[in-house]
């Protein structure tokens, strides 16, 4: 007999997703489109954390209103939770406080990973959506050093303008260009990079753009939430032990240590 244990409303959505409360476009590769994921994930807009708010104020006057979110992702089935704003990684302490699931706020947290892979004498650089607000608590709460490179796309055509202007209507092209002429600036001024991160969700979209002309690793949030979501539903593999194209046939199975 099949038997499997109960518990939650939704099953096959195990990842949770904050959405700021937008309008607009978003296209595949953006963390609020559905389609860029391979794997079902559930969302929740927390009502009146606008881009302007959680971007160019401080996120956390609004973490009540993330924390009831998250709350409701969990006790929906969810067993992980991230957001589509780089910039809360100034609440991922309290967030992790209030859940009884891992949290995962910002593409920041992957600072220390990447930096841990990188050659010696080489260190990694954020490309932000805004460089004038993304203080120094917000790369602490992330484990960010404090001297790392980075670089906004604030003086650009239309990236910062009208993601944080929350625009009804998105020029793409001029994002990606936004994005080449911030990535090329970064490796510019900084001739020790040795990875780039994109801080914002709505960056990932130009992620194969910013490889291309700076040669660099890119990490955004799509590359975290992969890594996030195997720890939270892995892969499964099937393997028949009798395969003899395998040369595991007649073989004992390894002791257990």
């Amino acid at each position: 007999m099949l038997t499997q244990k109960g518990g939650k409303t939704i099953y096959g959505a195990s990842l949770g997703i904050l959405m700021l409360e937008t309008q607009f476009p978003r296209i595949p590769g953006d963390i609020g489109n559905a389609t860029t994921w391979p794997f079902p994930v559930q969302y929740r807009v927390v009502r009146s954390a606008t881009p302007e708010l959680v971007v160019r104020n401080d996120a956390r006057l609004l973490v009540d209103k993330f924390i009831d979110a998250a709350r409701d992702l969990v006790a929906s089935g969810c067993d992980g939770i991230t957001t589509n704003c780089g910039f809360l990684s100034i609440v991922q302490d309290q967030l992790a406080e209030a859940v009884a699931v891992p949290v995962a706020t910002s593409s920041l947290m992957q600072m220390q990973m990447v930096q841990a892979m990188l050659p010696a004498g080489k260190r990694a650089g954020i490309l932000t959506i805004s460089k004038e607000t993304l203080t120094a608590a917000h790369l602490t709460a992330a484990n960010v050093p404090l001297d790392t490179p980075i670089v906004g796309t604030e003086n650009g055509r239309v990236f910062t303008r009208d993601i944080l202007g929350d625009a009804a209507e998105i020029d793409f092209e001029a994002c990606r260009q936004d994005m080449c002429d911030a990535a090329r600036q970064l490796v510019t001024e900084h001739a020790d990079l040795g990875a780039i991160i994109l801080e914002c969700t709505n960056m990932t979209p130009y992620a194969a753009e910013v490889r291309k002309l700076t040669g660099l690793p890119v990490f955004s949030i799509y590359s975290f939430i992969h890594w996030f979501q195997q720890a939270l539903v892995p892969d499964r593999f099937s393997v028949h032990l009798d395969d003899p194209l395998l040369g595991l046939a007649g073989r004992p199975a390894n002791p257990v240590k």
